[in-house]
């Protein structure tokens, strides 16, 4: 894993706005269990791009698994509304389910 977080801050250095790979590397640093980088990193997608609605769920999965889950309700409601507001439905879905399971 370390080798694509490499390769995903390499891509980075070239576009340092893009938050496909902002994402990447949050997701990356998720799956290492170093939560709070990931949400570091997603919140930087989020700054980059409010409507990557994924991010707001997967940035909630890591505030949950360090103990945060108020933090990880808020920023599921969030995350809702943005996606219903751009009209992503799955996205919406999948984060009302993960709002459920924590409320």
């Amino acid at each position: 894993m370390a080798d694509r977080i490499q390769q995903l801050q390499a891509l980075l250095q070239s576009e340092p706005d893009d938050p496909f790979c902002m994402y990447g590397l949050a997701l990356e640093y998720a799956k290492l269990g170093q939560h709070e980088q990931a949400v570091a990193w997603f919140d930087q997608t989020l700054a980059a791009n409010p409507n990557y609605c994924y991010a707001y769920f997967h940035k909630a999965k890591s505030q949950a698994d360090s103990g945060e889950p108020a933090a990880a309700v808020e920023t599921l409601r969030t995350g809702l509304t943005r996606a219903k507001a751009i009209g992503d439905g799955k996205a919406a879905s999948e984060i009302a389910s993960l709002l459920d399971e924590l409320t």
